[in-house]
């Protein structure tokens, strides 16, 4: 395992995707990881032509997420249980894993801009719930759009509220630092995940009213130091 590596778990999705491309370009190892080899490689190939000489590769979900301390779940929510379960055995105690799903209303074929409920509260609870023992478990980057990360060539405008346990939650919001205009924010216990995550479908519902395809970001005022 590379202590300074970040392994991206359906970073082949464009979301994923574009943390890649800007974890790569700030100089991290990355591991890109998927249910499909060839479309890991695919995507660490696209990564690599984006930021030459970018230290990337893509592996199958289990394997990337034993290669990296931190591995963030890039996945729909209707695949986000199955993912867990299927990489549990490859994850260890000391690892976090970083829940950015959000359980829009499209897992059961309706709009975006609606959530379905979830019994754990929030889809980064449903993950602890099924994470091993010993691997913290965090909620972040729910609100940063694909569409920006991917735009290499401009700041990301946008604040990520991290939350989860108080020393995996700093490890977290270390990698912001990572983006250049994204800006972490101490969002407290796991529990607060059920909060930013109902905000992903208001941002969502926004987007379509205002016409922003490019994605509308957030911004908190006020905060000391800001």
């Amino acid at each position: 395992m590379d202590e300074r590596a970040i392994a991206i778990l359906g970073g082949t999705g464009d979301q994923g995707l574009g943390l890649a491309l800007r974890f790569a370009k700030a100089g991290r190892p990355v591991v890109i990881g998927s249910r499909k080899l060839d479309r890991a490689v695919e995507a660490a190939d696209k990564v690599r032509e984006s930021v030459p000489g970018a230290s990337v590769v893509g592996l199958e979900n289990g394997d990337a997420a034993a290669r990296a301390p931190i591995a963030i779940l890039s996945v729909p929510f209707e695949h986000t249980a199955g993912t867990v379960k299927a990489i549990a055995e490859r994850l260890a105690p000391g690892q976090v894993l970083v829940s950015m799903g959000v359980p829009l209303a499209t897992a059961l074929g309706d709009g975006a801009t609606r959530l379905v409920g979830v019994w754990q509260g929030s889809c980064a609870e449903l993950v602890a719930a099924l994470a091993p023992q010993g691997v913290d478990v965090v909620s972040a980057f729910q609100n940063v759009s694909a569409h920006r990360l991917q735009e290499l060539e401009h700041e990301v405008e946008c604040d990520v509220v991290v939350s989860g346990p108080p020393a995996a939650r700093k490890r977290v919001m270390a990698l912001c630092a990572l983006v250049p205009g994204l800006r972490a924010i101490d969002g407290g216990p796991l529990g607060n995940a059920r909060i930013v995550e109902a905000v992903t479908a208001l941002l969502i519902g926004m987007n379509l009213r205002y016409k922003v395809s490019e994605g509308i970001g957030i911004r908190f005022t006020g905060l000391p130091g800001a």
